[in-house]
C-alpha cells in the first residue's frame, strides 16, 4: 500500500457524512484560517478508502494516554481514529505541502506528516483492529461507543450524491 498522505476533503461531504457521525468535526470554523487535514488512506476495506482526521495538539492532549484509537503526533497533531470514516476518491484533494504559503504552516505540516510516516504502519493496524473490534462489538464496551457507526457510515458514502 502506498504511503500515508494528506487531504482535504469537500466540505459538503464532511456536512453530509457527519449527520452519520455525531462526533465528526466541520473543515473550518468561523475564525480558523485552514481548512481541517485528514490522513489517508488509512484502511481500504469492503471496496470503501477510509480517511481519519486530523486534530490541533490541545492542552487537554498532555494529559491523555494513547490507545488503539487515540494517536499523538508529538505535540502537534492528534488523529482520532475513532472518528475516521469512508469517502470517495473524487471529493478528496490531495495536499502538496511544499506549495502553502504560509511558511509557519507549510513547515507544521511537514513535521506532522514525517511524524505520520514513520508511525504509518501502526496507523494502519490500529484502524483495522478497530473496525473490526466495533463490527464485533457495536455498542457493548466504552471503545466500541466511541467510535463511528462504520457500516452506516459506508451506506451513507454509497447513498451521496453531491448537489
Amino acid at each position: 500500500m502506498t504511503s500515508l498522505k494528506l487531504y482535504e476533503i469537500e466540505p459538503e461531504y464532511i456536512d453530509y457524512i457527519s449527520a452519520f457521525a455525531p462526533h465528526l468535526f466541520h473543515n473550518k470554523k468561523p475564525g480558523q484560517s485552514h481548512d481541517r487535514k485528514y490522513i489517508g488512506i488509512i484502511l481500504h476495506i469492503n471496496g470503501f478508502d477510509y480517511f481519519a482526521p486530523l486534530s490541533s495538539f490541545k492542552a487537554k492532549h498532555y494529559s491523555m494516554k494513547e490507545s488503539i484509537d487515540f494517536i499523538k503526533i508529538k505535540k502537534y497533531a492528534v488523529i482520532n481514529l475513532n472518528n475516521m470514516f469512508p469517502a470517495p476518491l473524487h471529493i478528496c484533494k490531495y495536499i502538496n505541502i511544499s506549495i502553502q504559503r504560509d511558511k509557519k504552516y507549510r513547515d507544521l505540516l511537514l513535521a506532522e506528516y514525517r511524524f505520520i510516516k514513520s508511525i504509518q504502519d501502526k496507523i494502519r493496524k490500529n484502524a483495522q483492529t478497530l473496525y473490526h473490534l466495533k463490527l464485533k462489538d457495536d455498542n457493548s464496551t466504552s471503545l466500541s461507543k466511541r467510535c463511528n457507526d462504520f457500516k452506516v457510515l459506508e451506506e451513507a458514502c454509497i447513498k451521496y450524491k453531491p448537489k
